[in-house]
């Protein structure tokens, strides 16, 4: 049996039989061992036992990341780092450039600078904040195909940008 991180649904998922962890080691049943323990069973009755099982194994840990999240000390609640909302100025200037980075894009956009797709995707991505695996993944491409394009479409607007200061 492979070491799966230790994780106990890992453990289950990726080995053939079914896993149980108890403090003192592991116990692992196979079809066999279940065929021969429950003669009345069928290999089908053995698969859903499996699959529920790893559902079981699965809702632990999301209960356990869950709960994890929300459980702070008040000592860990004290080293948190707070990060409170940006000032009106810092909101303004944000605002501005990201006025100016829009009129860029469709000054290069109406110039041919940028092609179409180009536009789309940096508008996408860094304006309305959309993934580039959602992006490709909603086009039908290949995720570095999208990350080349948005990456020649911000080199472009470096150069514009150094052209007009």
């Amino acid at each position: 049996m492979k070491n799966y991180r230790k994780s106990d649904y890992a453990l289950n998922k990726f080995s053939e039989g079914i896993v149980y962890q108890f403090s003192d080691g592991t116990l692992e049943i196979s079809m066999a061992d279940y065929l021969r323990d429950n003669p009345d069973k069928t290999e089908a009755d053995f698969l859903e036992l499996k699959a529920l099982s790893d559902e079981i194994y699965l809702e632990q840990i999301r209960l356990e990341t869950a709960q994890g999240n929300k459980t702070v000390s008040m000592t860990e609640l004290e080293d948190t780092i707070a990060h409170p909302a940006p000032s009106l100025d810092d909101s303004y200037i944000m605002a501005d450039e990201n006025r100016r980075i829009k009129l860029a894009v469709d000054k290069l956009f109406q110039y041919g600078k940028l092609t179409p797709k180009q536009k789309e995707r940096f508008v996408r991505h860094f304006f309305v904040g959309v993934s580039l695996r959602k992006i490709a993944s909603d086009e039908g491409v290949h995720f570095t195909s999208v990350d080349e394009c948005i990456r020649r479409a911000v080199d472009k607007l470096r150069t514009y940008f150094k052209e007009i200061k």
